[in-house]
């Protein structure tokens, strides 16, 4: 059963980290300023950085490989941006766009850390990738 639930662990944060980087892509075509674009491409390394240690630690319970976002899941996140980026582009409007999807983030990490039996390794690079997303919604807050 803890065999099961790291790998569940591990699928959903990697989707978390994917749906990350696709929001993230999405947005940074439409971004002006200079500090916020920096800021992004910074927390889309992190996105990447975590996901690469996600499917190192994913070999130890599977022969697979981690879930990602279905494309439909692609198309949808990058629809809403499209449709919330219409009549405002604004830096603030794609801050608070990127915060939500962040904070979906951190209440699914959360969840994951409060609801699972999982090993320390999984467990630790859960908090890393709670925490992180944590720091990117104090950073993101500069520019609401």
């Amino acid at each position: 059963m803890k065999e099961e639930n790291n790998i569940n662990v591990l699928d959903e944060l990697h989707k978390g980290c994917c749906m990350g980087i696709d929001a993230i892509s999405f947005v940074l075509n439409k971004v002006e300023e200079k500090e916020f674009k920096e800021l992004l491409e910074k927390q889309k390394e992190s996105y990447e950085d975590i996901a690469e240690k996600i499917e190192d630690l994913y070999e130890n319970y599977s022969e697979k490989e981690p879930h990602e976002t279905t494309t439909m899941n692609k198309a949808m996140t990058w629809y809403g941006v499209q449709m919330n980026t219409i009549n405002d582009k604004s830096t603030s409007k794609l801050a608070e766009l990127l915060a939500q999807g962040t904070n979906m983030g951190i209440i699914e990490g959360r969840k994951l850390l409060n609801h699972k039996n999982v090993d320390k390794k999984v467990e630790s690079l859960v908090k890393k990738y709670v925490n992180m997303q944590e720091d990117c919604i104090e950073k993101l807050k500069e520019f609401l």
